[in-house]
């Protein structure tokens, strides 16, 4: 069931990608009152002021009655050079929008009673629209109507923000240790399982730890790779139902990985089991309390997921738990596998990401739309570290900001890096040059890929950097020291399971040849 759990949540991982979009303001006035609501809007469209002072004010027109799919029923005169709302729903954000230009109005806003989205249209339908658009809440509409009555001024703001924020620092730190706690901890998984063989306490069927799943061929990964690609395109298609699965499976696969973690800790401190018996049954007491309160934490977060302000502590809890319990126990037996199964899955992500938009009928691309998620469901699937943005301007209208990361921009290479940890045991090294230098190398790709995200102002996706990074700072190294042969080779799953010398004689560590140079 574990072995499940790991995997499924691996397909949903690369169903999420970094969506581009902008929170503004709406700010609503009527003579000395003023009140301001959050909206969401898309750089493609027409942009909006960056100050209030700057900003036109116009007129609204309360539309709500209708969806604006076509102008019958609405008069120019009525909407003419003026702020119109709508509601959102039927036709797309495109066809409202021209319907609305053409009837003569200054700016259109959609209100929404489901989750604010990105509005997106095909790259052709943004160039044909003049007038800002954006997304509000509907239930700030009738807030405002509340408030204010008839004859409300607007005007519509997107405020500059630091782009540069102590959250993206965090995410940073999280992302290299959870890579180098993981690298770490299969190395050390490793090099214990093989004193265990050489010591005769486990014989063959030693395999680590249980549950632990290995990709030894590259047919395998091919097959891996297809069920994530059909995976995707059934979160496309039954979003609404997969993403509750999806979020049950987390849960489960997250208080266990949290209990792994956990009880590895109180193990490396000494901490006693307090076993008791229970006709005649040996019962840990330390498990018991330990599964409890992984559990309890579980449980916690499924009930407040969408608790904004403190939830987003317990999600990256699980979320590092999952990451680190993941590279312990999958593992890459050598470097060929690893250089197919990461190379396939940075085609898939960019094919999802920059190709399949132009098969959709609304140019939006199948990653995007399943990150998103269907107009009805306010649910996100749970695979991404999340921090506050500590400079937030828009943080007491819109609600808090985050800097993210998907899990799988960890787990991938940190599949990678926990294989050159395993590699340092089998080669007797006691550098572990292969695990610092991969390890450094993540550290760089991830900083190549913040400074890019800062200089664009665009969410990059992050394999782009970290794979090549990663692979070319591990094969250099191995192409340095002699060891290409043996580290492209690694060890087959056969041979995982039974005693065996390292692959290289015990002699020779790191670089005991004086003419080699490292």
């Amino acid at each position: 069931m574990e072995e499940v759990t790991k995997v499924v949540i691996l397909l949903a991982i690369f169903s999420t990608s970094q969506i581009n979009c902008q929170e503004g303001i709406l700010h609503v006035l009527k003579e000395s009152e003023s009140k301001e609501f959050c909206i969401v809007h898309n750089h493609s469209w027409t942009p909006l002021s960056l100050t209030l002072d700057t900003a036109a004010q116009y007129p609204l027109v309360n539309l709500t009655s209708t969806l604006l799919c076509n102008a019958s029923g609405v008069s120019p005169d009525v909407v003419k050079g003026k702020a119109v709302v709508v509601m959102r729903g039927v036709c797309n954000f495109s066809e409202k929008a021209l319907i609305a230009q053409s009837l003569g109005a200054t700016t259109l806003l959609i209100a929404s009673n489901t989750t604010l989205i990105t509005p997106s249209a095909n790259e052709s339908e943004y160039a044909k629209v003049h007038i800002p658009l954006a997304l509000m809440r509907y239930r700030d509409f009738l807030e405002a109507q509340q408030v204010f009555g008839e004859g409300m001024q607007v005007k519509l703001y997107a405020p500059l923000y630091s782009r540069i924020d102590p959250s993206i620092t965090v995410i940073l730190l999280i992302s290299v240790i959870t890579v180098s706690l993981g690298g770490f901890w299969s190395g050390a998984s490793e090099r214990d399982r093989l004193n265990n063989v050489t010591l005769g306490g486990a014989g063959g069927d030693n395999k680590g730890d249980s549950g632990e799943l290995s990709l030894y061929s590259p047919l395998k990964v091919l097959i891996f790779v297809a069920m994530m690609c059909g995976m995707l395109v059934l979160m496309y298609f039954f979003y609404n139902i997969l993403v509750y699965i999806i979020i049950a499976i987390f849960c489960i696969a997250s208080a266990s990985a949290l209990f792994s973690c956990f009880d590895a800790v109180l193990e490396k401190i000494g901490c006693s089991t307090l076993s008791v018996s229970v006709q005649n049954k040996s019962i840990s007491v330390r498990s018991l309390l330990l599964a409890a309160l992984c559990i309890s934490i579980a449980v916690v977060w499924a009930v407040y997921r969408n608790e904004d302000r403190w939830i987003w502590i317990l999600q990256d809890l699980l979320g590092i738990a999952f990451c680190l319990n993941f590279m312990k126990t999958i593992s890459l037996s050598n470097f060929k596998i690893c250089v197919i199964l990461l190379s396939l899955l940075l085609v898939y992500d960019v094919f999802f990401v920059f190709i399949t938009p132009f098969f959709t009928k609304n140019g939006v691309s199948i990653m995007v739309q399943v990150a998103l998620g269907p107009d009805a469901s306010g649910e996100k699937l749970p695979v991404v570290m999340r921090v506050p943005r500590f400079s937030a301007w828009a943080q007491n209208v819109c609600g808090m900001q985050f800097s993210i990361l998907g899990y799988g921009d960890i787990i991938v290479p940190g599949l990678l890096v926990a294989y050159c940890s395993r590699f340092d045991v089998w080669i007797n090294s006691s550098k572990k040059i292969y695990f610092v230098s991969s390890c450094i190398a993540y550290l760089l790709g991830m900083i190549l890929t913040f400074a890019v995200m800062l200089l664009s102002g665009m969410g990059q996706p992050a394999l782009l950097y970290l794979v090549p990074f990663t692979l070319i700072t591990s094969a250099v190294v191995a192409g340095c020291r002699g060891e290409m042969k043996q580290f492209w080779a690694g060890t087959t799953y056969e041979v995982l399971d039974s005693p065996r010398e390292p692959l290289l004689s015990e002699g020779r560590t790191d670089c005991s040849v004086e003419t080699e140079s490292c």
